[in-house]
C-alpha cells in the first residue's frame, strides 16, 4: 500500500509480540506481574495490548481510505462489511477449529477479533459520513455517555463491580451465560456488547492520530512532541477521572480508554521519530514479520496454544496437556518457576514469528 507508514507496521508487530506473549506465558501462577493482567481494578503493562492493536487500526483506516479520496461508495461499502463479517468468521474458526466438540450452545459470540471487527466497521463509517471537525465531540461524548450508562444502571454505590456492572447484565440478557467467558468465575465478558462502546472511542482515537500525521506531512519533526504532550495531558484526564470512575481493562472505562491512548500516543510518537524522522533500521525487520501479517500472527497463535491445550502427555500417574508438560518437565526444571514461565512464552513468540518469516520471506501477506 502506498500509503503505508513504516513506524505503524513496526508498532503493530511490537503489539503482535507482546500480544502473543502475555497470551502464553507458560504458567499463569508464576508469571511475573507485568505480564498478567490487572485482576479488576488498576493496570499493568499486559492491559495495553489490544487497546493499542485498536489504536492502530484506527490510524491504519485513515491511510487504507486515502485510496478511495474518503468517499463512500457501493465497492468501499461493501468492502467494509465483507471485512466485517470476515473477521468474524475467522474468529470461529480460530477457536473452534476442527470443530469436533463444537456446541452452538456454548458459542461465544463476543471475543478480541469480533471487537476489532465492530469497532472498524463503526469508526470506518463514522468518518466516511461525519466531517472531521466533529470527530472530538463524538469521541468525549461516547466516553461521557459510556460512564453516564454504567453509573445508572449498575447496582447503586458498586456500578463498576464484577457482579454489579451494567455490561455483565446486558449481555446476561442478550446472550445468556452459557455465552459468555467464564474465566472471571462468573459469566462475564471482557468483550461485551456494551463495553465495545468506549472501544470504538479508542479506534477513534487512533484514527484522529492519523489525521494528525497527514497535517503534519511536511513537518514531520513536530510528530515527537505534538504527540508526546497531548499522551501526556490525556494520562493526567486518565489519573484524574480514575477517582470516580475507576481505570479498568475489563469493563474497558472511560479512563482507561484515556490512559491507554495516551500511552499509545507516546509510544507511536516515538516509534514515528526514530523510524520516518530518523531513519533508525535496528530490529525494524523483526516486527516487521508480524506487523505486515497481523492477522496470521495472532490466528497461529491462537490456533497453535488451543490445540496444545488438547494435545495431552502423560505425567507421572496422570496427563496433562502439552504446554503444561513442557512448562513442567523442561523450562522450570531448566529456569526455574518465574523465569521458566518468561522463556517459555519467549520460546512460543519465537516459534510464531518462525512460521511468519516464511510468510514474510515470500512475500505473502494475508489480508482480510
Amino acid at each position: 500500500m502506498k500509503n503505508r507508514i513504516l513506524s505503524l507496521d513496526i508498532f503493530r508487530g511490537l503489539t503482535i509480540f507482546g500480544m502473543i506473549l502475555v497470551n502464553n506465558n507458560g504458567n499463569g501462577e508464576y508469571s511475573y506481574a507485568p505480564l498478567l493482567h490487572a485482576k479488576w481494578h488498576g493496570f499493568t503493562p499486559t492491559d495495553l495490548v489490544f487497546p493499542s492493536f485498536l489504536f492502530i487500526v484506527g490510524v491504519a483506516i485513515r491511510q487504507a481510505f486515502k485510496n478511495f479520496d474518503f468517499q463512500l461508495t457501493p465497492s468501499l461499502r461493501n468492502k467494509i462489511i465483507k471485512r466485517t463479517l470476515l473477521i468474524f468468521l475467522v474468529n470461529y474458526i480460530i477457536f473452534y477449529f476442527p470443530f469436533t466438540n463444537f456446541d452452538i450452545h456454548k458459542l461465544r459470540y463476543l471475543n478480541v477479533l469480533p471487537r476489532i471487527a465492530l469497532s472498524y466497521c463503526f469508526v470506518s463509517f463514522l468518518i466516511l459520513k461525519t466531517p472531521s471537525k466533529y470527530l472530538t465531540y463524538i469521541n468525549v461524548g461516547i466516553l461521557v455517555v459510556y460512564w453516564f450508562i454504567l453509573w445508572m444502571f449498575g447496582d447503586p454505590g458498586v456500578p463498576y463491580e464484577l457482579a454489579t456492572n451494567a455490561i455483565g447484565k446486558l449481555d446476561i440478557f442478550l446472550f445468556g451465560p452459557d455465552h459468555l467467558y467464564h474465566g472471571n468465575g462468573i459469566p462475564f465478558d471482557p468483550e461485551g456488547l456494551l463495553s465495545t462502546l468506549p472501544a470504538l472511542s479508542t479506534c477513534l482515537f487512533g484514527y484522529q492520530v492519523a489525521l494528525f500525521l497527514d497535517e503534519k506531512k511536511d513537518k514531520k519533526e513536530d510528530v515527537l512532541l505534538n504527540l508526546w504532550i497531548w499522551g501526556i495531558l490525556l494520562i493526567m484526564l486518565a489519573l484524574a477521572w480514575n477517582s470516580v470512575f475507576p481505570i479498568n481493562k475489563k469493563i474497558w472505562s472511560s479512563s482507561f480508554v484515556l490512559l491507554c491512548a495516551g500511552l499509545d500516543m507516546l509510544l507511536l510518537g516515538t516509534i514515528y521519530h526514530l523510524v520516518d524522522v530518523k531513519g533508525k533500521t535496528l530490529w525494524n525487520e523483526f516486527f516487521l514479520v508480524f506487523g505486515k501479517n497481523a492477522i496470521l500472527a495472532y490466528a497461529f497463535s491462537e490456533v497453535l496454544a488451543i490445540q496444545m491445550g488438547h494435545f495431552m502427555l502423560p505425567s507421572g500417574d496422570s496427563e496433562i496437556n502439552s504446554s503444561d508438560w513442557l512448562y513442567w518437565h523442561v523450562f522450570e526444571p531448566l529456569f526455574g518457576k518465574y523465569n521458566g514461565s518468561l522463556a517459555y512464552a519467549i520460546s512460543f513468540v519465537l516459534v510464531c514469528w518462525s512460521f511468519c518469516w516464511v510468510f514474510y520471506k515470500r512475500k505473502v501477506f494475508l489480508k482480510l
